[in-house]
């Protein structure tokens, strides 16, 4: 057994998550998380005789204060400078580390899990995400354990932002033409989950002109997502018509994705929002290398769609990064998953709940259509998607059975769909996509392949 293959795996698809409380989220966990994250991402400022500076946001969970303060610790004894810029959404992390001229930024959140769960991911100076190397060089420091500890004068200071918040809400807000009042007469519902953009979305939407109706904006450490927020759209579409709304939008904890509604009530998705806000950069001669790039999540009628207008939609792995490191490779500027993270990629370096929201319904404003009537404008394929908690992850090329299912359905879809079995990297989930054109014959075959996964892989 080879000494990489000892080492603890912490970092998921998205950072590295868990429940608080339970290593690596204790005070310890996080203290030696900071030094190791010091002596991997600090190393260039050392080479260039310059002092690190990280900068360090959180979302809204009650475990949050503890963590911040632990990992800060670790940071500091290892002689970077910490610069607390308290609760702000990912993407607002994202531009501070790149502003304030960091050597990296870390958010503490969990994003759309519930309260009693955390998680820590890290921004590089250029304010997007590690590479898997780098991940694998902070797993590998923190299970060889701390190095010595900076002499007194090398300790790093820590020290609170009261700018941060200005500094994203501006960013945003400058993103968007409005010289002509784009937003005025618009009426907007919107959910911000408890979460990490309690206190910015709703500024940058009357900052552009919108008339705001604010919902789940009082978080208390402990009612972040619960009931509300772009994993309960069902909330968001009730307050739309609740409130006689023009357009809803929900986030999620950390506000890195969004959730759209229109005004009869009806949420949209990713893809939804991938077609609207490609149609209008291609109108508008913006859209890098006639080229959305989507994960392989998204429904293939948007492939159909946007190739009749001689756009081509390109597909990742899923996850946000995959998606803009295909977007960086590329040059593309906009891209995003099914899920709701979308990737403005002239304007931010990752997933922005409220920029994709502002843009799009700029984009609503400019057809001077509704926001249902875009939705209208083009045509999905029927998915099934199944979610089935599992005990154990085998690979999936190890289930005979599974296998088997699995060819034998993409033999009969002949081309009109698609399967697609992965397991969740953030939980003990199996999640079964079928796709294709007859909606009776997809469901059964899904729940075929779960039934399959599971008798393999355990109940959990």
């Amino acid at each position: 057994m080879s000494p990489e293959s000892t080492i603890p795996k912490l970092f998921g698809t998205d950072g590295i998550r868990g429940r608080a409380g339970l290593w690596p989220f204790t005070a310890e966990g996080m203290l030696r998380l900071g030094e190791a994250a010091a002596a991997v991402l600090a190393s260039r400022c050392a080479q260039e005789h310059l002092w690190p500076t990280c900068v360090v946001g959180r979302d809204t969970r009650l475990s949050g204060d503890m963590i911040v303060a632990a990992l800060s610790a670790g940071l500091a004894s290892r002689g970077v400078d910490v610069v607390n810029e308290g609760i702000l959404p990912t993407p607002a992390i994202a531009l501070l580390t790149r502003e304030r001229g960091a050597a990296f930024g870390i958010v503490v959140s969990a994003s759309h899990n519930p309260a009693e769960d955390n998680g820590v991911k890290f921004f590089g100076p250029d304010g997007h995400k590690l590479p898997d190397e780098l991940e694998a060089a902070i797993e590998r420091a923190m299970a060889e354990g701390p190095g010595p500890q900076a002499e007194t004068f090398r300790l790093g200071r820590i020290s609170n932002a009261d700018d941060g918040a200005d500094r994203y809400i501006h960013s945003v807000e400058a993103s968007v033409d409005h010289q002509d009042d784009l937003f005025a007469g618009m009426k907007i519902a919107l959910d911000a989950a408890n979460g990490a953009a309690y206190h910015t979305s709703e500024a940058i939407l009357r900052a552009l002109g919108a008339e705001v109706v604010p919902f789940h904006y009082q978080p208390d450490g402990l009612n972040i997502n619960r009931d509300c927020g772009a994993t309960h759209p069902e909330t968001i579409a009730a307050l739309v018509l609740e409130t006689h709304a023009d357009a809803g939008i929900a986030h999620d904890g950390d506000a890195d994705r969004v959730v759209l509604c229109d005004e009869t009530g009806v949420p949209l998705d990713g893809d939804d929002c991938l077609a609207i806000g490609g149609l209008d950069l291609l109108e508008r001669g913006e859209l890098a290398g006639r080229t959305v790039v989507a994960t392989v999540m998204s429904n293939f009628g948007l492939d159909a769609w946007f190739a009749e207008k001689g756009v081509h939609v390109m597909r990742t792995s899923v996850g946000d990064r995959h998606v803009i490191e295909a977007m960086r490779a590329g040059n593309h500027n906009f891209g995003g998953e099914q899920s709701g993270h979308l990737i403005y990629r002239d304007h931010n370096t990752t997933g922005d709940g409220i920029l994709a929201a502002v843009h799009l319904l700029a984009a609503v404003r400019r057809s001077g259509q509704k926001l249902s009537e875009l939705r209208r404008l083009w045509t999905k394929f029927p998915q099934c998607l199944v979610n089935v908690p599992i005990a154990t992850k085998p690979a999936i090329d190890s289930l005979p059975e599974v296998c088997r299912l699995i060819a034998e359905t993409e033999a009969e879809l002949d081309g009109q769909g698609r399967v697609l079995v992965r397991y969740s990297g953030t939980e003990t989930l199996a999640r079964i996509l079928v796709e294709g054109r007859d909606e009776a014959y997809i469901a059964n075959r899904a729940r075929d392949i779960a039934e399959a996964i599971v008798a393999a892989a355990g109940a959990a």
